[in-house]
């Protein structure tokens, strides 16, 4: 079965298999406080599985004890051509070029504010994944990015600017200090200033994500500009482009799997 066609299938039965009203929130096995938010266990998933914010009654019903959706951008996408995901079997690794295909801030954010109206929907750890519109240019990332941050920020328990996706043009040069500076400062701007629905405490924790590509020296400018910002934490990694010697499966599959970015064990 093709990758895609599979995990739309899965996702759609962890869709329709969530309450129907409340939500059924993780057990606080093993509870901690990061970032001021409080996790009921250090379990969660990562941005790439819920884009739109459709699942996540049902994620949460799994066990999950957060749910990171996204990555969403200002405006609606439709992603890269298909085939864009593909297997590596013997790996137990997939190699990506989506996109970042996603229904855009609005909707997004409409889907956010349905679900923290639910009844145990204020308490659930929802994390919000921030990317830049492939159509926007990157003199225009600030405004980009900004809008989604002003849209999203009210529902999340902490917000994520993704500038390390390998599969939006250009976006991986956000990443250098210069260009990531004044995207942080304005989304870190609107993150402070921003105001919870149902009365939560002001204020949204921010963190961004980087690449496993990066030199050791770029990630250390990174966590310094981190810590000048006063940013909350950062988000390591997102999927690498290399492909390691180390990777069990043939070359010829691995070829095949075509270009993106590479996650699984590889990646530890």
């Amino acid at each position: 079965m093709d990758p895609e066609v599979a995990h739309e299938q899965a996702f759609q039965a962890i869709r329709l298999g969530g309450p129907a009203a409340g939500l059924v929130l993780p057990r606080a096995s093993a509870p901690r406080t990061v970032m001021g938010v409080e996790f009921p266990h250090a379990f969660g998933l990562a941005a790439g599985f819920d884009k739109n914010a459709r699942a996540v009654p049902g994620l949460l019903g799994l066990g999950f004890g957060h749910v990171e959706i996204g990555t969403v951008t200002a405006r609606a996408q439709p992603g890269n051509p298909r085939p864009r995901l593909a297997r590596l079997v013997e790996d137990r690794a997939v190699v990506n070029r989506m996109g970042f295909n996603n229904d855009g801030a609005a909707q997004v954010a409409a889907r956010l504010h349905r679900l923290r109206r639910r009844s145990g929907g204020d308490a659930a750890v929802v994390g919000v994944n921030i990317g830049k519109t492939k159509t926007t240019p990157l003199e225009g990332a600030v405004a980009d990015y900004v809008e989604s941050a002003r849209l999203l920020t009210p529902y999340a328990s902490y917000l994520v600017v993704n500038v390390s996706s390998p599969n939006t043009p250009g976006l991986r040069d956000l990443q250098s200090v210069d260009a990531l500076r004044p995207i942080l400062a304005a989304v870190k701007d609107v993150a402070d200033r921003s105001s919870h629905v149902h009365g939560r405490p002001a204020g949204v924790p921010l963190v961004v994500k980087i690449a496993p590509d990066l030199a050791d020296d770029d990630v250390l400018a990174v966590a310094d500009l981190a810590l000048e910002l006063g940013l909350d934490g950062i988000s390591a990694t997102n999927t690498t482009i290399a492909r390691p010697d180390s990777l069990r499966s043939e070359r010829g599959v691995v070829d095949a799997a075509g270009a993106g970015g590479l996650s699984g064990p590889i990646l530890k």
